[in-house]
């Protein structure tokens, strides 16, 4: 039995707790928030009545004396529960982005290295069956080498509250998601970024709710993203539409099961004959999606000693590519892509 405590009984948590809910030998056996009643609310909707309560996370893992902490907590506070989880020997799984700024990120790598214990954050999209899917056909080297790759993401999302106020809202909040794809779908990382942010009319956001960013990843790949939280009509996939061109052809993928190939039959007019290919099916292999499938395999390598797919060691790429669209963006200027 794997016994994990999960501090932040806020929105998110109610997504982990069903996953965990469902995942033999996990048991959820404490639960902190700074609001004690949003942890025991929590207790009595997921029926847990032995779990430990409270809303300092030091006293709960002194008393539970759990093998892992579940991060759901905001991201300012991300370094501090991470820092303090693994001090106490926990490995940790965390809530995206990492953290809010990279000098927090690092704090939380050091941490984990300095305890030898597991860090990782719930990239969920990585474990989409569709995207696999998708990524197992680039890597079938169909198209040849991988030179341009667009994406769209355009949802008219009215969330109120927070989200709302927030500034850089899509590209701090949601893009994140959308970055880590593509460093996974083309197996780079970024090197540089230019981006723009506005707030177009009819927004009702109070800042910059739509941003168009590029990319040049390593290896010279070039990746564009343009994206609006604002879009009110023919609303892309939460995953996006993609297109992938490369040295045979091109794919396309509509963020759900639409995916399609052609790549050059012949050539020598003005146009080249195309001719369409199949695509590989989804393999009983692919994960299954979302915070289920993250969570998953961080239980089996918490058993095993394996390191998670969306390990921090990792995913901190995935966070630099948002803060270096945020620094473009506030500067006007191309920004190299640290970490």
């Amino acid at each position: 039995m794997i016994k994990a405590v999960l501090v932040g009984c806020g929105g998110i948590s109610h997504a982990w707790l069903t996953a965990a809910a469902k995942i033999p030998g996990l048991e959820i056996a404490g639960l902190v928030d700074v609001r004690a009643e949003a942890a025991r609310a929590r207790a009595a909707e997921f029926k847990l009545p032995g779990a430990v309560l409270g809303t300092e996370l030091a006293e709960v893992l002194d008393r539970v004396k759990p093998d892992a902490v579940f991060d759901c907590t905001v991201p300012p506070a991300h370094a501090d529960v991470c820092v303090s989880a693994l001090g106490k020997g926990c490995h940790v799984l965390g809530e995206k982005p990492m953290a809010d700024s990279l000098d927090a990120a690092h704090r939380i790598l050091s941490a984990a290295r300095a305890a030898g214990k597991l860090h990782a954050v719930t990239q969920t999209r990585r474990y989409d069956r569709n995207l696999r899917r998708m990524k197992r056909f680039l890597d079938s080297g169909a198209l040849g080498r991988i030179g341009t790759v667009h994406c769209d993401f355009m949802i008219g999302a009215h969330f109120g509250g927070f989200r709302d106020r927030m500034r850089h809202v899509l590209v701090e909040d949601m893009a994140i998601h959308t970055f880590d794809a593509a460093r996974f779908l083309i197996g780079t990382d970024p090197a540089s970024v230019f981006c723009r942010e506005w707030n177009p009319p009819g927004s009702w956001y109070d800042h910059d709710a739509s941003a168009a960013a590029i990319f040049e990843m390593t290896g010279g790949c070039v990746y564009t993203y343009r994206g609006s939280w604002c879009a009110e009509g023919l609303n892309t996939s939460w995953e996006c539409d993609w297109r992938f061109i490369g040295e045979r052809g091109s794919a396309t993928w509509d963020g759900h099961g639409g995916i399609r190939a052609q790549v050059v039959e012949s050539s020598g007019g003005f146009h080249s004959v195309w001719k369409d290919l199949s695509i590989l099916p989804l393999e009983p292999s692919d994960k299954d999606g979302g915070h289920l499938g993250v969570i998953t395999e961080f239980v089996e390598c918490v058993r095993t000693g394996a390191v998670p797919e969306t390990a921090g060691e990792d995913n901190i790429k995935s966070l630099a590519m948002v803060l270096g669209a945020v620094e473009s963006s506030e500067g006007g200027r191309l920004v190299p892509v640290r970490w």
